[in-house]
């Protein structure tokens, strides 16, 4: 009798310590693990505008009613996951740009950190670079969105670095605009490309930065080209 109460109460324990229903689905599940398991299942030729709810509940664990606690709908989840894919691709960059101590620098390794993204498991640059194109309008404007953000963070980190160089720039606002829309133009090419192709993109990338860069810096200093 001894032995089998020992074997129920640490059957018990088990299933407090693992909350699961008589289906073996997750009796709790969080908003995280949501996003979770749909990043499991978006990829660099799935985009989020093809998962079903129900295929997003069976990945999680979780009974489809169980969503709603969560999300309203599946577009209000896709705009969470870009919104993470974002944050978390501005923080991989910016620490790149951070580390750089000039211009030339600054781009070749922010344009090496984004595209060695490319060549991770990582599903979040893939849903920025894909939404941006064939989600739907609301998946649009949201990267638009998170693109703005990249444009704001690179245009103060232009101007401090031609405070220190003295040499500012024209219009540097619109200088991260063309740099920051070219760079993922570039990414969603490399996208299709193998990945011991990325490589190719990187050094036409960064040429083409350094131009727009250079023209602003001449620019800034003659009238007579703006």
């Amino acid at each position: 009798m001894a032995e089998f109460m020992t074997h129920f109460d640490t059957k018990n324990q088990e299933q407090e310590n693992h909350p699961q229903s008589s289906q073996g689905r997750r009796a709790t599940i969080s908003r995280e693990d949501l996003i979770t398991a749909a990043l499991k299942l978006v990829g660099p030729h799935r985009s989020i505008s093809t998962l079903s709810l129900r295929e997003v509940a069976r990945e999680a664990g979780i009974a489809p009613n169980s969503f709603y606690r969560h999300f309203k709908d599946m577009d209000e989840l896709a705009i969470a996951l870009i919104d993470q894919a974002g944050r978390s691709l501005r923080l991989i960059i910016g620490a790149a740009r951070q580390r750089a101590s000039i211009e030339r620098s600054v781009i070749r390794t922010s344009v090496e950190s984004f595209m060695e993204q490319l060549n991770t498991n990582e599903a979040l640059l893939h849903i920025l670079l894909r939404e941006g194109t064939v989600g739907s309008l609301a998946f649009k404007r949201a990267v638009e969105r998170e693109l703005s953000f990249f444009e704001e963070e690179l245009c103060a980190d232009l101007i401090r670095l031609g405070q220190i160089k003295n040499a500012p720039l024209y219009e540097p606002a619109l200088v991260a605009k063309g740099m920051t829309r070219l760079v993922f133009a570039m990414g969603a090419t490399a996208l299709d490309l193998p990945h011991e192709r990325h490589a190719e993109i990187i050094e036409p990338t960064v040429i083409m930065l350094r131009m727009i860069l250079t023209g602003a810096e001449k620019m800034a200093v003659d009238p007579s080209l703006q």
